[in-house]
């Protein structure tokens, strides 16, 4: 005979003991439970969509800002550009503020250090001097008479070979370097300002304790340089000079060869003697160099094209993402939304408006950038190169600031202060993407809810269905029983 808890103990899957398929009844339940899970993701994913354009839209609205920015600032409005007919001779670099026009630039002299070479060559690198002081005087050199404004003491041993005294020379940070040279009769040692003008000459004085003759070519004292004369173990290779030339008539001078507060907004180099002297007596001959200082007009154009570029992108952008395709019956990913449609609504209003103060360009089209069919913007180049001709007045198209009527703005400084307004802590795009991410989390935590709740359903359901399966365990156990007592009643 058979209990009825053997057989309920048999049960290991759902549905065994009813016969039913319980399994696919609970999966289908459940399937239900979550269906407004599918839902909310999906509504999650257009949301997220929507995040994604209007980042691409604060993208391109930055970047239009900038542009905007850059034709508001004033600087573009003065930007220049130079051209030499010798540019070997000086090259001109022009920022804000140049004046316009044309420079005869002639130079007498450029830029130099001063160099010192020993007379006498040691054998090699490695043979030593003697011991002593070397004094280095750096200074102002009028004739043979050195203004020392920096003196530097460097101690040297017998054994101090003359590359170890070129290296204590050049960690002294006296204002002169030193190096090696070789030539076919041995090793020398140079001397040279670290800095070229001619207030880094130098004069070396020598304590030479190894032979105590201070000024001879023997021992330490070869090193020793005077410009008055009085040393005979240096030579002079090259005097420290300034460089020097004219500016239109008008002479001056710079410790390099670089000029930078000679002209406003113009700094320049030279590079090349103009003024040379040939013949007996020598006849100087000068062949300047012309600069002409111009109206950057290819640096504003490319700025008002960067200008109408950034404009299309993004006006672009927001049409195809707010509009419906007929053709391919689709809507735009931002179609209806009020935000993306008064942004675009607000880019059209601007860029359509009039610009104070010019009473010759009150417009964009006036200076040849015009509006297309599709919203987006177009230069007519000729037209604005002329236009750039009157410069001031096509500034005051852009970059017009009015403090007590903004409707008076150059166009640009609308853009600009728009752009702000859009993209600030409080803009509309910001806070409309800030809502749409309140959505995305929302909608994440109702969907987490849900989630839960159907867990628990089901949970709820497989119990239910395995009682219903012990149940019916237990009463198939049951008939089992009756049906075999009463067989073997019969059988008595």
């Amino acid at each position: 005979m058979t209990s009825t808890s053997s057989i309920s103990g048999t049960i290991s899957s759902l549905g065994v003991g009813s016969g039913l398929d319980a399994n696919a009844i609970v999966t289908k339940l459940v399937d239900l439970e979550r269906q407004p899970i599918s839902t909310l993701q999906t509504e999650a994913d257009k949301i997220q969509s929507k995040i994604s354009a209007f980042g691409q839209v604060q993208s391109n609205l930055s970047t239009l800002r900038d542009a905007a920015q850059k034709l508001a600032n004033p600087d573009i409005w003065y930007s220049t550009t130079s051209s030499s007919t010798d540019s070997n001779v000086v090259s001109f670099t022009t920022s804000s503020g140049a004046a316009t026009g044309s420079y005869s630039v002639s130079v007498s002299s450029l830029a130099s250090t001063q160099s010192v070479v020993t007379n006498t060559a040691l054998a090699s690198s490695t043979s030593t001097l003697g011991s002593g002081t070397l004094t280095i005087d750096l200074g102002s050199l009028n004739g043979t008479t050195l203004t020392s404004s920096k003196t530097t003491n460097i101690s040297i041993a017998s054994s101090d070979t003359l590359e170890a005294i070129r290296d204590k020379i050049n960690d002294a940070a006296a204002g002169v370097t030193a190096s090696i040279v070789k030539d076919s009769k041995g090793a020398r040692l140079v001397m040279t300002s670290s800095a070229t003008g001619a207030a880094n000459a130098f004069k070396v004085t020598v304590n030479d304790t190894g032979d105590g003759n201070n000024t001879d070519d023997a021992g330490l004292s070869a090193l020793a340089y005077d410009p008055a004369g009085g040393t005979a173990g240096t030579k002079l290779a090259k005097s420290a000079t300034d460089a020097a030339a004219s500016v239109n008539g008008v002479d001056v001078t710079s410790s390099t060869n670089q000029f930078s507060d000679v002209l406003t907004g113009i700094s320049f180099t030279v590079g090349k003697l103009t003024v040379t002297s040939s013949g007996t007596p020598p006849v100087l001959t000068d062949n300047p160099a012309t600069v002409t200082v111009k109206q950057d007009n290819d640096t504003i154009s490319k700025a008002i094209s960067d200008f109408a570029g950034a404009y299309s992108s993004l006006v672009t952008l927001l049409r195809t993402n707010t509009k419906y395709d007929d053709s391919t019956k689709t809507a735009g990913t931002l179609q209806g939304d009020s935000t993306a449609v008064g942004v675009l609504n607000q880019l059209r209003a601007t860029i359509g408006s009039t610009s104070g103060n010019s009473s010759v360009f009150n417009t964009l089209s006036s200076v040849g950038v015009t509006v297309q069919s599709d919203g987006t913007l177009a230069v007519n180049s000729t037209k604005l190169t002329n236009s750039l001709g009157k410069l001031s007045e096509v500034k005051k198209l852009f970059a017009n600031a009015n403090l007590t009527d903004s409707s008076q703005d150059g166009i640009a400084t609308k853009l600009r202060t728009l752009g702000d307004n859009l993209l600030g802590f409080e803009g509309a795009l910001t806070t409309r993407t800030a809502g749409l991410k309140t959505s995305v989390a929302n909608n994440q935590k109702r969907q987490d809810e849900l989630d839960a709740r159907a867990t628990l359903y089901e949970k709820r359901l497989r119990a239910q269905y395995t009682a219903l399966d012990q149940t019916m365990a237990n009463i198939s156990g049951q008939s089992s029983y009756v049906t075999q007592m009463i067989t073997n009643w019969n059988k008595g």
